[in-house]
């Protein structure tokens, strides 16, 4: 019942970390990678002295890219982000950097394109919450003469799954003002793995909750939620810090392509793993009291 007995305190420090999220977005607003906007992207490595950043601007101006982003990969690398360009110019950025220089990839996707993978990136996270919240509804249909219906349980869910997507969405903008990190197809990637292990350790609470309502009055219902939470706890505890000591080493060792992947999903199944103990779970006595069932 500890839980409960703060749950204010809880919905506190969650609508400010909201409030601060959605604040740098509306300040800093979206960093979109190329696979939204529209471009080239370039990776080469130099197997001689790799030249400073400032270098290799100058050399490339000369060559009218538009605006071009230069950013430092392993000690020997660097990826280049310009405006869609030909293959020609790709070939003339390489031949203007040296013949120390080996492309490592190239990746140019069209303005088009981008917008209909930003359309569908959109639409995927919008299609998984609302499949999300019918699943829900329809699993905990048998609690529907209880202290809240079937679809209060699926609402429970929305909330914490809003909470823990602009909880990392936010981190993303701030990071992406200050240090340049951008929101491509690997970040929507991760969001939807989030959506998924945060969904399931919030079903885990609820199913518990259903099965401790079989037993119990439902004029107890806040009894009911606090006995299955502390029930459940330790189990999403354990399960989330062992995905955690996982994803740190591939933070560590995983090398800088997957570095804000992992980043992101540490974050992710950090705040997911609260929403669901703090958050989806004591938020169904707020549907209790607005019902005013039980």
């Amino acid at each position: 019942m500890g839980i409960l007995r703060l749950r204010y305190l809880w919905y506190t420090l969650s609508g400010l970390l909201m409030i601060v999220s959605i604040l740098a977005m509306v300040v800093y607003g979206f960093r979109f990678g190329i696979d939204f906007t529209g471009g080239t992207l370039l990776e080469v490595h130099f197997t001689g002295e790799r030249p400073a950043v400032s270098v290799v601007e100058e050399t490339l101006q000369p060559l009218n890219l538009g605006e071009t982003q230069i950013e430092p990969a392993n000690d020997d690398s660097y990826i280049i982000k310009t405006q869609f360009i030909q293959d020609d110019q790709r070939v003339a950025i390489l031949q203007a950097l040296g013949d120390d220089v080996v492309e490592d990839s190239f990746e140019t996707i069209g303005p088009t394109i981008g917008e209909e993978l930003r359309r569908k990136a959109i639409s995927a996270v919008v299609l998984v919450v609302v499949a999300i919240v019918l699943y829900i509804a329809w699993a905990f249909r048998g609690v529907s003469k209880g202290p809240v219906p079937a679809w209060a349980f699926g609402l429970s869910a929305v909330v914490a799954l809003i909470h823990d997507i602009i909880i990392p969405l936010g981190v993303f903008v701030v990071l992406g003002e200050w240090l340049g990190v951008e929101l491509n197809v690997m970040f929507i990637t991760a969001l939807l793995t989030i959506l998924g292990f945060s969904v399931h350790d919030t079903i885990v609470v609820f199913d518990r909750i259903r099965e401790n309502l079989r037993r119990s009055s439902a004029t107890h219902f806040a009894g009911v939620i606090g006995e299955s939470i502390q029930q459940t706890v330790m189990r999403s505890l354990n399960t989330s810090v062992t995905v955690i000591i996982v994803l740190a080493v591939l933070l560590l060792f995983g090398g800088a392509s997957t570095f804000y992947f992992v980043l992101a999903l540490m974050i992710g199944i950090t705040v997911g793993t609260y929403s669901s103990i703090f958050i989806a779970s004591p938020s169904l006595l707020i549907w209790q009291k607005l019902l005013k069932k039980g």
